[in-house]
């Protein structure tokens, strides 16, 4: 077949080849699940044969869901993002949709015009990451009446369902891990908080909890490092080459808790014997790393899914569509970086 008459081929053609009718046909793009495997089978060979593509454009200006998810996150340079986008993939696809990615690079700004670009290429509904946004975004959301979805954090009251983890109490669980283990000399490392309310929880609720067990982090001990290995293994020698050294060090995440580990081997200190260092996130390679990295797991494949499941659900039955979210627990994973002082 030649590309001019594959680019004509209509669902009627594909019908004809699949020995089935178009409407058939339409079930299997719309409603796979409603066609027995055989039926599937013989159609997607149809399609592979034929070169069948179809009209999306065409489709949403009839009301026709375009069958795609608009999925707004901070960035696409860390494993723990690409972990739970990925989980969001496949939950989604198993009902038929695929998902549009983009990073706005905690810039809240830019996160609008970005969902502006989704909404004209007709996505059946959005993923944002975090609860806090412009207001702006929130209004065109509103207006449009498009399901929409939290994902990564979670608060009972936020305005669409939050499907995540309770960022502030997985700060709570890493600072009294370090104060159970009688450490009073502690440092802080986070990354920047504007744009990033997770970053933000965690910080807050650290210092606070801290405080309330007598412990003041020295000015000169709280650091705010980008998320990088190489920045945090630069920035944690301010504190690893004075006279004077904290015994833990508590990281905003995995990933400056790895360069921190990095950076007291390059100090020449022992982790735990001369410092503990502690994240948050449970990110791949967390576990594996040495010493293994004692942390608080944040369980991104299970909200990647869950918050799948929650926006598929919400587009298929409008009716159906929820205001509640979930929260996915997080744990804490006592591993060989930390140890009593």
């Amino acid at each position: 077949m030649t590309d001019s008459k594959k680019k004509n081929v209509d669902v009627t053609a594909v019908a004809r080849a699949a020995r089935v009718s178009a409407s058939t046909v339409s079930r299997y793009f719309n409603h796979p699940d409603l066609l027995k495997p055989s039926t599937r089978k013989r159609i997607d060979s149809a399609v592979r044969r034929t070169g069948y593509i179809r009209n999306r454009a065409a489709q949403t200006i009839h009301g026709i869901r375009s069958g795609t998810i608009g999925v707004l996150i901070p960035t696409l340079d860390h494993a723990i993002f690409a972990e739970v986008v990925q989980a969001f993939s496949d939950s989604v696809a198993e009902q038929g949709f695929t998902i549009l990615l983009a990073s706005h690079g905690y810039d809240l700004q830019r996160e609008y015009a970005i969902l502006r670009k989704f909404l004209e290429h007709r996505v059946d509904g959005v993923v944002l990451t975090g609860l806090d946004h412009d207001d702006a975004v929130f209004q065109l959301l509103d207006q449009q009446d498009i399901p929409c979805v939290l994902m990564w954090n979670h608060a009972a009251r936020a305005r669409y369902p939050a499907i995540g983890a309770n960022n502030a109490l997985a700060g709570q669980m890493i600072a009294e891990h370090v104060l159970d283990l009688g450490h009073r000399r502690i440092a802080c490392m986070f990354p920047p908080t504007e744009g990033n309310d997770r970053a933000l929880a965690r910080r807050e609720v650290v210092l606070e909890t801290l405080a309330q067990a007598g412990v003041t982090v020295p000015e000169k001990w709280s650091l705010t490092t980008v998320y990088s290995i190489s920045a945090s293994k630069r920035d944690v020698q301010t504190i690893f080459d004075s006279e004077v050294r904290p015994t833990a060090l508590i990281c905003g995440n995995d990933i400056l808790a790895t360069g921190a580990l990095y950076g007291a081997k390059a100090a020449g200190l022992s982790v735990p014997n001369d410092i503990s260092i502690v994240g948050i996130g449970d990110f791949k390679g967390s576990a594996d790393i040495e010493p293994a990295l004692t942390t608080v797991r944040l369980p991104a494949r299970q909200i990647g899914d869950e918050a799948g499941k929650a926006l598929a659900a919400a587009i298929i039955d409008p009716a159906a569509r929820s205001e509640h979210g979930l929260h996915c627990a997080p744990t804490l994973m006592i591993r060989g970086s930390a140890q009593a002082v």
